[in-house]
C-alpha cells in the first residue's frame, strides 16, 4: 500500500493528496469524486501524512500502514457510520490486537476505519510502498525545499546599504 502524498488537515473532513507547493503553503487536492483543490498554510493547519501517523499499542506503536493492510486482508469491513462503538472495537481488536484499549478511542476507530474505506477503491492502494530515498514525510520533504527555496532567494537578492546621516542631503555645488 503506498500512502505517500496522502495527508489529513485537521478541520477538514476526508483525506487529500499532496499536489504541490507555493509561497504561502501546500497545494492539496480531495481524493473525493469532487476533486476539490485547496492551499493550506503550515501555521494555520495541522497537517499529518498517513504514512507518518502511529496508533498506541501496549508495548510498541502501531503503523497506520500496518493496521490497514490487515484490514485489507479481513473478510467484512463494518462501516463506521452505521457500527456501533462495541462493533467497531471488536473489529480493531482483530486488525490491531496488540492496540492500547485505552488510548485509543472510538472515535480514532471510526476516523481510521473512514480512512480506510476512502483508500480502499483507490488505485494506489494496490500500489507498494517506494523504497526511501530521502529520509522523512513527503510533507517533511516539502517543507524542506520551500525552506531551502527561501533561503536561495535571500541570498540572490542583492544587499542594500543602510540610509545613513547624510543619506538625503543633496550634494553640495564647488564654489
Amino acid at each position: 500500500m503506498n500512502l505517500r502524498g496522502i495527508i489529513s488537515v485537521s478541520g477538514k473532513p476526508g483525506l487529500h493528496k499532496l499536489v504541490g507547493q507555493n509561497k504561502s503553503g501546500f497545494i492539496l487536492e480531495s481524493l473525493d469524486a469532487a476533486k476539490v483543490k485547496l492551499v493550506v498554510n503550515m501555521s494555520t493547519s495541522k497537517l499529518a501524512s498517513l504514512e507518518d501517523i502511529t496508533v498506541f499499542g501496549e508495548d510498541d506503536d502501531l503503523k497506520l500502514i500496518d493496521i490497514l493492510e490487515n484490514m485489507k486482508s479481513a473478510n467484512l469491513v463494518p462501516d463506521p457510520k452505521q457500527a456501533d462503538g462495541a462493533a467497531l472495537r471488536n473489529f480493531f481488536r482483530e486488525v490491531a490486537p496488540s492496540h492500547d484499549e485505552e488510548r485509543v478511542y472510538a472515535s480514532d476507530i471510526k476516523k481510521i476505519l473512514s480512512w480506510f474505506h476512502i483508500l480502499k477503491d483507490l488505485p494506489l492502494f494496490g500500489e507498494e510502498a517506494p523504497v526511501e530515498e530521502e529520509a522523512g514525510s513527503p510533507l517533511e520533504a516539502a517543507a524542506r525545499k520551500q525552506q531551502e527555496a527561501a533561503v536561495h532567494e535571500e541570498k540572490s537578492k542583492p544587499v542594500q546599504k543602510a540610509a545613513g546621516k547624510g543619506s538625503n542631503r543633496l550634494p553640495r555645488k564647488a564654489s
